[in-house]
Parts: C-alpha cells; structure tokens; sequence
C-alpha cells in the first residue's frame, strides 16, 4: 500500500465506518454524520458499545471490524484503546481489508503515524474528555485536536468539519503530547475524588459544594496566571500546617499530597512565590514525611 496521501482532492461528503463505538468513537462518528458525511458501518463489540452505536449512529450497520473498513470507502475512524490499536491495523491489514481509497484515522493520543505502517492515515486526539452521552457533542466546537497527518489539508478539513481546532504534533513528540493532557485531565480527577474523600472524612455531607468554586477559581486562575496563581501553606512556607496534614490524612492519601507539595514547592521558588530561605523548613518535613511514608506505589 502506498504511503503517499491521495486524498488531498477527494470529494465529499465521506463515506465513513467507525471501528470502536466506545465513548469516543460513537461521539466522533455522530459528529461526522452531523457534518453531513455518510457514517455507513460500526464495530461494537460490548452490549454497551451496540446500544451506543445505535443511538448516536442509527443510520449505520454494525459489522465485524473487517467488513466496517470495506464498506468504508473513504475514512476508517480507529477508536480503540491505545495499546490494541497496532493489533487492530495489523489485523485489517492481514485480512485485505484496506486499501488505497480509504484514510485511516485513528484517536490514539500517544501515537502517531507510525503504527499505520504503509496506510495512508492521519492521527487524530481530540482534547477532551468524554463519558459517552449525547452531550459530549456539544462539548466538540472549538476544542482542540492533537494531529500528525502528511496531508494537513485533508486533515484540517476533517477537524473543521469537527467544529475544531488543529494543534500540529510532530510525530515523535506525541508520547508528550498525550502525558500532558493525561497528567491533566485524568489525574485532576483522581485529585479532585481525593479532596473529596478527605472532605467526607472531616465531616462534611456535600464535598462537591464545597469544593466547586474553590476548585474553579483555582483552574481559572492557573490557566490564566500559571505559577503565579500558587496559594495555600506549600507556598507560604507554612510547615507546621504541612505537617499537620501530613499527620493526619489517611495512609492511602499522604504518598501523593506529599509528592504534589514537593512539586508545588520546587514550583513555587522557581516562580518566586516562596523564598529559598522560606522553604528551608518546609523542605525539611517533606523530606522527613517521605522517608516514614514513602513515595506512592
């Protein structure tokens, strides 16, 4: 299969198949039909996937993966989990399911064009969250979308037909790309779940009114401000409260308070928030508290 983008000049609308209707390829999928392509065929495996396909896209059949890609005439949409995804083209591949007319895209955040081999394709990472629901399509206008193509014509044009904005990642460069937006947004809600529990553990009934405009505020603010939007005992230098919290959250919870104040106080001098002399102390009881409760596993 040739490697060389043929695709700059093809006419649309595309005729489409989705293999993965999980919650980003169904989403995706339901979006491309809204921007008036014709989304033929779904791969759905779970009883999940299947009610979602036939929810978000009832126009298309659900099929085996290798008879989505052939009635994909135009674009294949690859939605599966990153590490399956080169298992996946391999297997399409080895069944003479692809072919020159079609492009593949696939949603891998990580990776690039590599893992296609000779196909003509494009990585395509919308950076957003999504559960699967009608309402990620109106969460689609104006995000933006990590993506590696040879035709960036072709590729630009299927981002706007999105609603969205494309971000250029170099091909190498994507394992970043993708840890950013992982550390981002998958680990903010670890933390903000983690809050919430310590909160529960303080007594109070409803965390989440609480919590919402303090953590809103925060995101607003470092978004705008970066480092300069640092507040709290970390920044200060306030080592005595550091302990205190220390001593008192629950074993499952200090590995990783501690290793986020050691990266807001290294944060906060670089940025400086907190003179080096301040953070002498402070430094210390990290220090201190790491080596009795050590680093998270």
């Amino acid at each position: 299969m040739s490697a060389v983008p043929r695709v700059a000049s093809r006419a649309y609308p595309l005729v489409v198949g989705v293999v993965g209707a999980g919650r980003v390829g169904a989403v995706l999928g339901a979006a491309l039909a809204a921007a008036g392509h014709d989304v033929v065929a779904a791969a759905a495996v779970s009883a999940a996937s299947r009610e979602r396909a036939r929810r978000l896209l009832p126009r298309a059949e659900i099929l085996p993966a290798d008879e989505v890609a052939r009635a994909a005439t135009d674009l294949l949409l690859l939605a599966v989990p990153d590490d399956a995804l080169g298992g996946v083209v391999a297997g399409l591949a080895a069944t003479g399911a692809l072919d020159d007319r079609t492009v593949v895209a696939h949603t891998s955040g990580a990776h690039g064009l590599a893992i296609l081999g000779d196909v003509d394709g494009i990585a395509l990472h919308p950076a957003m969250t999504f559960t699967g629901a009608d309402g990620d399509l109106d969460r689609l206008p104006g995000i933006a979308w990590g993506v590696t193509a040879r035709d960036r014509a072709f590729a630009a044009r299927l981002v706007t037909d999105l609603g969205g904005v494309p971000e250029w990642i170099a091909e190498d460069a994507r394992p970043l790309y993708h840890a950013a937006l992982a550390h981002g947004a998958n680990h903010l809600v670890t933390l903000v779940n983690e809050a919430a529990d310590v909160l529960r553990a303080a007594g109070v009934r409803h965390p989440a009114t609480v919590l919402s405009p303090l953590l809103h505020a925060a995101l607003g603010n470092a978004l705008e401000l970066g480092d300069a939007a640092l507040t709290g005992p970390v920044s200060r230098g306030d080592a005595g409260t550091v302990r205190k919290h220390l001593d008192r959250l629950a074993p499952e919870s200090a590995p990783a308070y501690l290793a986020l104040a050691r990266r807001t106080a290294d944060r906060a001098v670089a940025a400086g928030r907190l003179r080096p002399q301040d953070a002498a102390l402070l430094l210390d009881v990290l220090a201190s508290a790491h080596a009795t409760v050590g680093s998270p596993s």
